[in-house]
């Protein structure tokens, strides 16, 4: 099956009036990427596209199970999710995030973009003092000193090329998909402003942002990656996390800007403060505990997309604001993406395959 196309006719067959809101298409909204490739630009165009007239559902599937939370939420709903969504792990081969499921996880998105998902892809990266695999809290939770910091942003050290040196195996699988002409939501070093990970509340040009440019010039301008759609993927602002704008790396580096959404209840001024940062770029909820509802979606039309991190199938008691959610005309699931031409997507991982 021919990898489908995200075509600017494909976009006036399906937004319509809504691609009238403000003249956004025509403007042709550029990525940071240099040459991006075709997919990525009709993908980033779609995007620009939904602004105040719909959002993407999404669904996280964990990597020892594969894709089938994607058959888990039809189940639930009766939909499939728009957005596939995977990380590239850390821990043992065989657990919950294992290093062994990585090509299994780039197979699966070259499939599912094939039927007409959209790909988003994360990685909780190890610190690069160790080597995978490596436990959550004692590593992607752990710390840093300042002197290992200094040497992680400094060429040449041996921290500096042993970060390299992890940076270019996750490089290898997204090659794949770039040689695939699959375009992807790349959401590295997530939750930045937040102190729970070894790279989060690094302030200044030589924090967070030194790092988020180092990883764009390795992937962009080193491995020449062209199909990736770079996200700003920060969390909701609360008590001890920073504003979206203390750890922006640059306009120049950043295609659309994400926030992860879990205890705030979708906050009006963390929508606010975030849509203002994104100057007109997409802006999105990486991932969500609780649902946005149909309500809230209303309040805040200019999420692009939505990403459900836990199971949506789960022990939900009342699924009544869910279906109502995913049934409203403003949230676009899988079967309603316009380039889908097949009624039921197939090959769902069986768990530890």
């Amino acid at each position: 099956m021919k990898p489908p196309r995200f075509s600017p006719a494909c976009l006036g067959f399906f937004l319509g009036a809504a691609l009238v809101v403000g003249a956004r298409a025509a403007e042709s909204p550029k990525l940071s990427t240099p040459n991006a490739s075709t997919e990525a630009v009709e993908l980033y165009q779609f995007l620009h596209g939904l602004a105040g007239a719909h959002t993407l559902s999404g669904q996280h599937c964990v990597p020892l199970l594969g894709s089938t939370r994607l058959a888990g939420a039809h189940k639930a709903s009766g939909h499939y999710p728009a957005v596939f969504s995977q990380d590239f792990g850390f821990s043992e081969p065989g657990t919950w995030d294992g290093i062994n499921f990585r090509q299994q996880i780039v197979d699966e998105a070259i499939r599912r973009h094939e039927q007409g998902f959209i790909i988003n892809l994360m990685w909780h990266a190890v610190r690069p003092t160790e080597e995978e695999p490596v436990g959550f809290e004692k590593s992607i939770q752990g710390k840093l000193t300042d002197a290992e910091w200094r040497d992680l942003i400094t060429p040449g050290t041996e921290i500096n090329e042993h970060w390299k040196s992890q940076v270019d195996v996750i490089a290898f699988f997204l090659k794949q998909l770039r040689d695939a002409r699959v375009p992807v939501l790349w959401r590295p070093y997530h939750e930045m402003n937040g102190g729970w990970f070894w790279w989060g509340k690094k302030p200044g040009e030589n924090g967070y942002v030194k790092l988020y440019r180092m990883l764009y010039e390795r992937l962009v301008k080193f491995h020449r990656l062209n199909n990736l759609i770079w996200v700003y993927g920060a969390n909701e602002v609360r008590n001890n996390v920073d504003p979206y704008a203390v750890h922006f790396p640059g306009h120049d580096v950043v295609d659309a800007l994400a926030t992860d959404v879990y205890s705030g209840g979708f906050a009006q001024e963390d929508y606010d403060s975030l849509l203002a940062l994104a100057a007109g770029k997409p802006i999105a909820l990486g991932e969500v505990g609780p649902l946005p509802t149909v309500e809230i979606l209303q309040r805040q039309p200019r999420w692009a997309w939505f990403v459900v991190w836990g199971d949506l199938s789960a022990s939900r008691k009342d699924h009544a604001p869910m279906l109502a959610m995913l049934e409203n005309d403003a949230v676009l699931t899988w079967e309603k993406l316009p380039w889908v031409k097949i009624t039921k997507p197939t090959v769902h991982y069986p768990v530890l395959k």
